[in-house]
């Protein structure tokens, strides 16, 4: 039996034959013929890191364009007469009344009776909600009775709270802080919750048999597992603290920037209420970027 020859194959043959290795990439040559090269394989990558580049860049200045642009339709809608200028100020009006409360210590004085507010209501919430979530989670007795209540906390406005709050703890921080300490609550008890019920029970349970309990097991394995979720809660709680602030100031009075919006409202003052809210949405920003570097930073120092 006569045995096969095989067919002879050309250079430019055996390379499209050849399997590629991992990592590289076949490129075709003028002629026709397939190549895999490592000069192909550091082009592509080169490619690919100017392409993430690029996309990183652009992510980043993503806030910037998406400002940019709706400052140009707010400036194209007062400018050209779309809106009343009486109705919706221009940008350069809310600028100039924002930079001129600032030089004036305006914001300082009122800015600093709101975060006082906000930062006291939020560890009054914080206190409270922390281990009554952490009892929620570790007892069906606790979970069944006080569940049914938190859930219908929920349906009663905390602005009709306010008026009730005033009368119990007179005019000032007391009130302002409690109202902010009953909006920041239920975020705060549901994420805790929510962080102690999920873990993962092998972990836990293999902890309990290597001796832990008590303390030692919450200290070093149920709270470091929970801790994501329990700061998600406290960093919502903390940003909402400024809107239970407010909301407590326009009850109150002329405390705050809450009440500088009131008295920006009685003076038909539109720019001053405008650089307010400006100014509001800048504070609730540092605190939710102050938040999430505690938060980072916490998770590191477990991790």
């Amino acid at each position: 039996m006569a045995l096969q020859q095989a067919p002879m194959l050309s250079a430019p043959e055996r390379a499209e034959a050849l399997p590629a290795r991992p990592g590289w990439r076949r490129w075709q040559r003028p002629g026709g013929a397939s190549i895999t090269s490592p000069q192909a394989t550091r082009s592509w990558a080169a490619s690919r890191r100017r392409g993430k580049a690029w996309r990183g860049v652009v992510t980043a200045l993503s806030p910037a364009i998406v400002g940019v642009v709706a400052l140009l339709i707010w400036q194209f809608l007062t400018q050209g007469g779309a809106v009343n200028t009486y109705l919706l100020p221009t940008p350069a009006q809310v600028a100039h009344s924002f930079v001129g409360a600032i030089q004036s210590g305006l914001f300082a004085q009122y800015a600093a009776s709101t975060l006082t507010e906000s930062l006291v209501g939020f560890a009054l919430g914080a206190v409270i909600a922390l281990p009554l979530g952490y009892g929620i989670a570790r007892s069906r007795a606790l979970a069944a009775a006080l569940e049914p209540y938190l859930a219908a906390s929920q349906a009663i406005p905390a602005v009709a709270l306010a008026p009730l709050l005033v009368i119990w703890l007179n005019y000032g921080l007391p009130s302002v802080a409690a109202l902010c300490a009953l909006i920041v609550f239920f975020p705060a008890a549901i994420n805790t919750t929510l962080g102690f019920r999920t873990l993962d029970h092998e972990v836990v349970d293999a902890a309990r048999l290597d001796g832990a309990g008590g303390w030692a097991l919450l200290r070093y394995v149920e709270g470091p597992l929970a801790l994501p979720t329990v700061l998600a809660g406290l960093r919502v709680s903390l940003t909402l603290s400024i809107t239970g602030a407010v909301v407590g100031e326009f009850v109150v009075g002329d405390q705050g920037l809450g009440g500088l919006l009131t008295i920006a409202r009685g003076n038909f003052d539109v720019p001053l209420a405008f650089a307010t809210l400006i100014a509001l949405a800048l504070m609730a920003t540092a605190l939710y970027g102050v938040a999430r570097f505690v938060e980072w930073l916490l998770v590191y120092l477990e991790a």
